[in-house]
């Protein structure tokens, strides 16, 4: 290491928490930076399938130490039974190894009623499709300087003042659409208050004091790039900074301990919710990717839209993110394809331009035509495959296609669900 980040680079869902785990065997801290409860992925280990949303999946060793970091909107209701889940499965040490910065912001269930009216106001397209976990008004309520941090969770007459204030506010926003009882959150959070202390920690403190060390420290990115605030495809993104700066103002890290910075690709791509995707495929292959894949979501259960790789949407993620190498995930899920689409461009069919960038405008966007290159398939279970060498012909010429294309190795090829289905080049 010393200083890992794993970042997604499409919509999310790539399977971050796959490699996660792996390095997390050797590191010495894991740390979530942004995002909530609204993230999900599991990790498959010695047989037992573990489900993370709030807490990094670096619990499973226990002689890694975990951090929830300053950027994170935390929802307390959800640590707790996190917690409690992974106990339920013989992770009996978690409670000694996770720590809460005391900057983070509160996720409350107000905030969950405030993104349920809010979506309930939208029409059609223009919804966003939220988790309905209340991650935008966190941070909505964090920018306008109303939120609550959790160190004030400990100051009783302050949290119910501006609890309260809170609710009035949303109570006059959305009146009936509104739906949320104040006294029973207040009464929640007295009990939460006497469990809570021995979780709470100097957030930046801890992290200065651990890379001054020389400790190994793996950060955890959640959601991915194209759902970032500033630099998705706005206004259908998460409410936070997904990419590197978010990770590193997320945890407030040494940028010059940062060793690498690791984007999380699937061999094809999937979002969840409203908004653009170019690859999107509505006819018999997306849903082939969607069953094979099994892909629905660990927070939700919602199913995810699905389509082909977009090497645009990944050179633009790359551009953001400056990452040292590539982890390719789920390769296996197109064993049994005779043909493989990779977007490598956008054409304006009006003037005939080719774009190699990602636009801003979802507008003009949405009149571009997708250009595609085709590959042969390799129509072979590669799941027990363990080195890239025997790697069916088709595959390795997939692969490489996307280091040349993007300029970044490969350094980790996904070919199954378990945690030994990784080969690492």
């Amino acid at each position: 290491m010393p200083t890992t980040i794993i970042l997604g680079s499409q919509w999310g869902d790539e399977g971050k928490g796959k490699l996660s785990d792996i390095l997390c065997q050797k590191a010495q801290i894991c740390a979530r930076a942004a995002g909530g409860h609204n993230a999900g992925h599991s990790v498959v280990a010695n047989g037992v399938s573990y489900d993370f949303h709030l807490l990094p999946s670096g619990l499973i060793n226990p002689n890694c130490e975990n951090l929830i970091g300053s950027g994170v909107v935390v929802n307390v209701e959800a640590f707790f039974k996190e917690l409690n889940a992974l106990e339920e499965k013989g992770l009996k040490h978690v409670r000694d190894k996770i720590l809460i910065s005391d900057r983070a912001h509160v996720n409350l269930t107000l905030h969950a009623a405030a993104d349920r009216a809010e979506e309930a106001q939208l029409e059609g397209n223009k919804k966003i499709g939220t988790t309905g976990r209340g991650i935008g008004p966190s941070y909505a309520t964090k920018a306008s300087r109303k939120g609550i941090r959790v160190h004030e969770i400990f100051k009783e007459a302050v949290f119910e003042k501006k609890l309260r204030a809170l609710t009035e506010g949303y109570k006059k926003e959305f009146g009936e659409l509104f739906e949320y009882d104040v006294e029973e959150e207040i009464s929640r959070f007295r009990e939460y208050r006497k469990l809570l202390p021995n979780f709470v920690c100097d957030g930046p403190n801890f992290i200065d004091q651990a890379q001054r060390s020389g400790r190994d420290l793996l950060v955890e990115g959640a959601n991915a790039l194209m759902l970032d605030i500033d630099y998705g495809t706005y206004p259908y993104v998460t409410s936070s900074n997904t990419g590197l700066g978010g990770a590193v103002t997320g945890l407030a890290l040494d940028y010059k301990q940062i060793k690498e910075v690791i984007g999380v690709v699937k061999a094809y791509t999937t979002r969840v919710g409203g908004g653009p995707f170019k690859t999107e495929d509505l006819g018999e292959a997306g849903t082939k990717l969607q069953e094979i894949g099994r892909e629905w979501g660990v927070s939700t259960g919602r199913r995810r839209r699905c389509g082909w790789l977009d090497l645009v949407v990944l050179k633009y993620s790359q551009l953001i993110n400056n990452y040292t190498s590539w982890n390719l995930t789920k390769l296996d899920i197109l064993d049994t394809f005779p043909t493989i689409k990779v977007a490598v461009a956008y054409k304006d069919p009006e003037t005939g331009e080719t774009l190699e960038h990602f636009p801003a405008d979802l507008d003009y966007l949405d009149t571009l035509e997708v250009v595609y290159k085709e590959f042969e398939g390799w129509q072979t279970p590669i799941t027990s495959v363990k080195t890239f060498d025997a790697l069916p012909a088709q595959a390795q010429a997939y692969v490489k296609f996307i280091e040349e294309f993007t300029g970044i190795p490969v350094k980790w090829v996904g070919t199954g669900p378990a945690r030994d289905d990784m080969i690492y080049l």
